[in-house]
């Protein structure tokens, strides 16, 4: 099994607070994933984020057809981080590190991803046009986040 690891590192001209309340909720997924991906929440929102936490979604990424995605809360400290894990889903592996620290300028937000794809010989064969697609979502992710807090302001 190869893991791929992809690292994006973004500031936020937020307070911590702000970003925690925002990513902190898996609600708010679907407003920065790429409408191409069909992504939707299908668990039942929670007042807050905690260790233990099932997050159920629907994903589609291969020929628009429905895939079931599991993951699982398995790390958390509010405002700081949190983990989440694939438990069942298109990836062999699936650990995504969220990570925000207060910064002069606002919120430094990290995203560590570490993935592994199914089906051997195959998966690797696969591995560039997922790679490509995660740059592709977490571009996305980055577009939506200009939009919404401006470089320039702080909230």
């Amino acid at each position: 099994m190869s893991v791929e690891r992809f690292e994006q590192v973004h500031l936020l001209p937020i307070t911590l607070e702000k970003a925690w309340d925002f990513f902190g909720r898996p609600e708010n997924l679907a407003t920065i994933t790429p409408p191409w991906l069909g992504f939707k929440v299908t668990s039942p929102p929670q007042p807050e984020m905690y260790a233990g936490m099932i997050i159920t979604y629907t994903v589609r990424p291969l020929l628009g057809l429905p895939l079931s995605w599991v993951t699982e809360i398995t790390h958390c400290e509010a405002p700081r981080y949190f983990i989440d894990e694939q438990r069942l889903g298109p990836y062999r592996l699936w650990h995504h590190q969220h990570l925000f620290r207060e910064v002069p300028q606002g919120v430094e937000m990290r995203d560590i991803v570490h993935f592994a794809l199914p089906l051997g010989p195959l998966g690797r064969i696969a591995s560039g046009m997922v790679r490509k697609k995660i740059r592709a979502i977490f571009a996305y992710r980055r577009e939506v986040v200009e939009r919404l807090w401006p470089i320039g302001t702080k909230g």
